[in-house]
Order: structure tokens, then sequence, then C-alpha cells
């Protein structure tokens, strides 16, 4: 039986099976070829990176690629945004360090996650999956690097915001000890949220 998983403006994310697909759905709006066109190469786009993403981290696989649709690997864990809080602390801070040098890996490779919060990690016995990329692209400005920071450090400020700070310096650790241009992006991550404050 096919399920729904999530309804964006974007996909609509639906699994059966062990198999999640992603199917880009069209919009009304948008002229009919330039809106396929669009769908297609965010498709393409996505995939493109998962492939790259999955030779240093864990990702789920890709299994099948049509024109607006990605099939792939479901993964059978604990999605952080729900059970983050309800470990115990020293857990907390295990997982948050491994997400930090997951995503230092990620860096060091150019890869920018684009929406790197809690809802897109997922625990799965002692492994940290990051999932959707959907607003992934190649990046080597320090400033995209910085922005993807700034996501997770609001992310955990909204919904974990008890131990928030404790567990974004745990980030921190596992990203600074595994990425060697570490020190500029918090220096540009400074400057993203000076912006940030200002910005009303």
């Amino acid at each position: 039986m096919t399920k729904t998983l999530a309804r964006g403006a974007e996909a609509i994310i639906t699994l059966d099976k062990d198999i999640v697909t992603k199917n880009r759905i069209p919009k009304g709006y948008r002229l009919k070829e330039l809106d396929e066109r669009i769908r297609k190469r965010r498709t393409e786009k996505e995939a493109k990176i998962l492939e790259k993403a999955s030779k240093i981290i864990n990702v789920p696989k890709v299994i099948n690629q049509t024109k607006f649709e990605l099939e792939l690997e479901y993964i059978n864990g604990d999605k952080l945004s729900d059970k983050l809080n309800s470990y115990e602390e020293k857990k907390q801070f295990i997982v948050l360090k491994t997400l930090g040098k997951e995503v230092a890996k990620l860096h060091q490779a150019d890869i920018i996650h684009g929406d790197l919060t809690t809802s897109n990690t997922i625990l799965k016995d002692k492994d940290v999956y990051i999932i959707d990329f959907g607003l992934g692209f190649i990046s080597k400005r320090i400033e995209d690097k910085a922005v993807d920071l700034h996501l997770i450090k609001q992310a955990l400020e909204a919904k974990h915001f008890q131990n928030y700070e404790k567990l974004f310096e745990k980030f921190l650790e596992g990203y600074s000890e595994n990425y060697k241009e570490a020190p500029r992006v918090l220096e540009q991550l400074k400057k993203v949220e000076g912006r940030g404050r200002y910005k009303h």
C-alpha cells in the first residue's frame, strides 16, 4: 500500500514497501514546456548530487530515475526532528557531533545541502543519514557553506531549544575536526547571522 510521507510545494513523496518516490508535481501557473524543463532539470540535478554524496556520506541510494521522478531507498530510522529531544543528553551530543562530521565531508566535496535541518536527518542504528537534496547544489563559496550551518542552527533553536547551544557546539566540534576550512566558514556564519538580525 502506498503511503504519502510528505506533500510540499515542489514534490509529493510517497512510500511503497521499501521504496520512496519523489514526484515533482506540475505547476499550472507555468507554461507547460517551461514547467517540464524545470522539473526535469531539478530531478536530474538532485540525482547527480545524491550520487556524488553517496560516495562520501550516508544518503538514500537512487534506485531509479525518470523524467520527473526519483525512486530512492527508504531509510527506516528516527527522524531527528521527531526523536532527538527524547534521547538522553549523551546520545544527543554523539548524534550532533556525527552530523557535524558528515556535513564537513559534504562541504569538503563542495556539496551544499540547501535545507539542512533535523527534519532532513535520520538516525538508523548508529549511522546518521542526510536526506532530501532537492535544494542542493555544488559550490566552493564559503558563504553557501555558512548558510548551511545557519540553517541547522536555526532548526536546533526552533525544535530543540532546551539544549540547542550545547547541541550546536557538538555539531561544530564534529564539523571543525573534519574540515580544514571550518574557521573561515564559522567567521562567515557570524556575518550571515548579523545580516539576519537586521532584516526586520
